[in-house]
C-alpha cells in the first residue's frame, strides 16, 4: 500500500465517522444561520483530526503534507456533502495570499489557524460592475492620506462576503498610470465602519454571492500586502492558487456515476437509454473531459509541491468542466422529461441535475468568465497574437469610461 493509499484510506474512515454529525443527513432543513454553525463545528473537528490545511505549512497550522494528499482528501469528502462550502474561498485564495505575503509572520498565523477551524472567514473583493473579467478595469479607489488609505467603490460577485469577518481587496491607487498599474492590494476588516454588504438573490434561490460597497472606508497602510501601486503582481498570484484550488473536474456538478444511475431509469425511442448511442458518446465524452482534467491537476499540484509555478493551463478547468457540467445536466433533464422539473429543498448542485443546470451559468463567470479563460488559452498555451488593446500602455484616466 502506498503512502497516499494508506492516506485515503485514513480519511475515508474519519470522514464516514463523523458524516452522522455533519453530513447531508445531518443538514437536512436547516437554515443558512444552523447550516453555518454545522460547519463552523465540522471545520474546528477537520482540524483537530488533522485534516486541515493538509499542505500548509506547519508553523501556520498546516500538516505540511503535499497537494496530492489535498487532493485525495477532498476527493474522498466531496460525496458526504460536508458543511464546507462556506469556508472554500477564504482557505483557497485570501488566506493562502495572506500567509505568502503579511508582513506580520505571528498575526498571519493566528489568522491562518482561525479560518482552518471555521472561527473566521476571509472573502476576495475583486469583481466589479464595471470591471468584470477585466481586473485591470478596477474603479474602486484608493487615497492615501492621514492615517492610512481611503477606499470608495463597489465590488460585485463577492461570495459570502455577508459572513466574512476579513476580506482582500485590489484598488485603484493611481488612476495616472496604465491600468495594469496604479493598483494596490490590501486586507480589510469587514466590519470597518463604511463598509455595505448587499446579498444578491441568484436563479436557484441562493444568495451566497454580493455586491460589497465602500464609503470612505479607512485602511492603514499596515494592511497594504503589496508595493504601492504594484498589486496587479499579487492579484496574479492570487487568481492563479484559484485555478487549482478551485479544481474540480465534475465542475462541482453531479458525478458522473449519477448521470449513468439517472439515464438507467430512462427510455429512448422505447428503449433503454443506455442503449442509446447519443447517450453513450455524452458518457463517454464527459469522462474523458474529466480524467484528462484530473490529470492536468494532479501535474499541477506535484508542481506546486516541488516549489514551480504551476502553468495557465489551470485556465482550462473551470471551462471545460463547468462547460461539461452543463451539457450533461441539460441531458439529463431531456432524458427525465417532466420529473427533471421536480424542485428539491434540500438537493445540492451536487446531487441535483435541476439545480446543477441552474447554477451553471454562475459557474461559467465565476472565477473568471470563458471568454478571459479562452483568451488566456489562446495567448498563453497555443501562443496565438494577442486581440487588439487600444488601452494598452495608455493612463488609466484618460480611458473613455
Amino acid at each position: 500500500m502506498s503512502a497516499l493509499d494508506g492516506w485515503r484510506k485514513e480519511a475515508r474512515a474519519w470522514l464516514a465517522s463523523v458524516a452522522p454529525r455533519f453530513g447531508k443527513a445531518a443538514r437536512h432543513r436547516l437554515d443558512e444561520a444552523a447550516d453555518l454553525a454545522l460547519g463552523r463545528a465540522y471545520l474546528a473537528a477537520r482540524y483537530d483530526a488533522g485534516f486541515a490545511g493538509i499542505h500548509w505549512p506547519v508553523e501556520v497550522g498546516g500538516r505540511g503534507l503535499s497537494p496530492l494528499h489535498k487532493l485525495v482528501f477532498e476527493a474522498e469528502e466531496l460525496p458526504f456533502a460536508m458543511p464546507s462550502g462556506y469556508f472554500g474561498v477564504s482557505l483557497g485564495m485570501p488566506v493562502p495570499v495572506l500567509i505568502r505575503f503579511a508582513s506580520d509572520r505571528a498575526w498571519a498565523r493566528e489568522r491562518a489557524i482561525a479560518a482552518l477551524r471555521g472561527e473566521e472567514i476571509w472573502c476576495q473583493l475583486f469583481s466589479e460592475p464595471a470591471g468584470g473579467s477585466d481586473l485591470a478595469g478596477l474603479r474602486t479607489r484608493a487615497e492615501f492620506g492621514d492615517g492610512g488609505w481611503r477606499l470608495n467603490g463597489q465590488k460585485l460577485w463577492t461570495t459570502w462576503a455577508q459572513h466574512a469577518d476579513y476580506g482582500v481587496i485590489v484598488a485603484r491607487s493611481d488612476p495616472a498610470l496604465p491600468k495594469h498599474k496604479g493598483l494596490t492590494y490590501f486586507w480589510l476588516d469587514m466590519r470597518s465602519p463604511g463598509v455595505t454588504v448587499r446579498p444578491i438573490r441568484l436563479a436557484d434561490g441562493t444568495h451566497h454571492v454580493n455586491e460589497v460597497f465602500f464609503d470612505e472606508v479607512l485602511v492603514p497602510d499596515s494592511q497594504r500586502l503589496s508595493p504601492v501601486d504594484g498589486g496587479f503582481g499579487v492579484a496574479m498570484a492570487t487568481l492563479m492558487i484559484e485555478r487549482y484550488a478551485g479544481g474540480d473536474s465534475a465542475g462541482f456538478g453531479p458525478p458522473l456515476e449519477l448521470f449513468i444511475e439517472t439515464a438507467r431509469g430512462c427510455i429512448v425511442n422505447d428503449r433503454p437509454a443506455l442503449e442509446d448511442g447519443r447517450v453513450r458518446a455524452a458518457i463517454a465524452r464527459a469522462y474523458a473531459a474529466r480524467a484528462g482534467l484530473d490529470a492536468i491537476q494532479q501535474r499541477a499540484m506535484r508542481m506546486m509541491a516541488e516549489g514551480m509555478e504551476p502553468g495557465p493551463e489551470g485556465s482550462l478547468g473551470k471551462l471545460v468542466a463547468v462547460r461539461s457540467r452543463q451539457r450533461l445536466s441539460e441531458l439529463a433533464l431531456d432524458l427525465m422529461g417532466s420529473a427533471g422539473l421536480a424542485w428539491h429543498l434540500d438537493a445540492t448542485t451536487r446531487d441535483d441535475w435541476a439545480k446543477s443546470w441552474l447554477d451553471a451559468p454562475t459557474g461559467r463567470i465565476a472565477g473568471g468568465a470563458d471568454e478571459m479563460l479562452l483568451n488566456t488559452i489562446a495567448e498563453r498555451i497555443l501562443g496565438l497574437p494577442q486581440d487588439h488593446r487600444p488601452d494598452k500602455g495608455v493612463p488609466f484616466n484618460q480611458i473613455p469610461a
